[in-house]
């Protein structure tokens, strides 16, 4: 029997390859996978981005994301093939509320290390090291400093109609050290979308600082795909 494709999609100041610890051992398990690089222009074109990674794979999927990924995936997790959502230290924002608003309401450090020009946005590389991902060492951190994806600023206000996690089961990981996004707003999210929660001690990254733990809520979500 098909086991459930997995779709990983990114956030900001971060790409596809932040999925590379997990991928190889999904792909032995017998899981299609495919890491999204989302463009970071606007939420449309990330879910059209990931919309066409969904397209390319038939039968029952689970799309996973991180960070500004969550709400890409609340978007095109609308999606028939779509079974479940695992959130990653992500926003899932409901209609009507917008990165901007909920980060001005719930403030974290990493915000003070952002780099803005030409209406583009960039996490500074001791933002990077201390805050963005403070669990990973220094020259794994240079390195995603080095091949981050500049963010829009149009992301910041951007709001969406019809969250998929109203509709879909869903799982969440909350990094209890967060500075990214706050913690206290990841449980906010987790609660009012019912989720199945797993509390990691780790920053805003524990795909790559936690693989295993990561790995275990998304093969329980696939678990749950018949």
């Amino acid at each position: 029997m098909k086991k459930a494709n997995i779709v990983f999609v990114h956030g900001l100041w971060a790409d596809g390859s932040g999925w590379n610890a997990l991928i190889p051992t999904l792909l032995e398990e017998g899981h299609e996978v495919i890491s999204v690089q989302n463009p970071l222009t606007t939420l449309e074109d990330d879910v059209i981005a990931t919309q066409k990674a969904l397209a390319r794979l038939e039968g029952s999927t689970i799309l996973v994301g991180h960070s500004w990924g969550g709400a890409v995936i609340t978007v095109a997790g609308n999606d028939p093939k779509v079974k479940a959502l695992v959130y990653v230290a992500a926003l899932a924002p409901d209609e009507g509320e917008s990165l901007g608003e909920l980060s001005e309401k719930y403030p974290a450090p990493a915000s003070q290390y952002l780099q803005i020009a030409d209406g583009l946005v960039w996490m500074g590389l001791e933002g990077m090291q201390k805050h963005f991902a403070g669990d990973v060492p220094e020259n794994q951190t240079a390195l995603m400093y080095a091949t981050q994806g500049p963010a829009s600023l149009a992301l910041f206000g951007a709001n969406l109609q019809a969250p998929a996690w109203k509709q879909k089961p869903s799982w969440y990981i909350i990094a209890k050290n967060d500075h990214t996004i706050s913690p206290e707003l990841e449980r906010i999210f987790a609660d009012r979308m019912g989720a199945n929660i797993t509390e990691l001690e780790t920053s805003h990254v524990p795909m790559i600082s936690q693989p295993e733990a990561v790995l275990k809520v998304i093969r329980e979500a696939a678990a749950s795909v018949k």
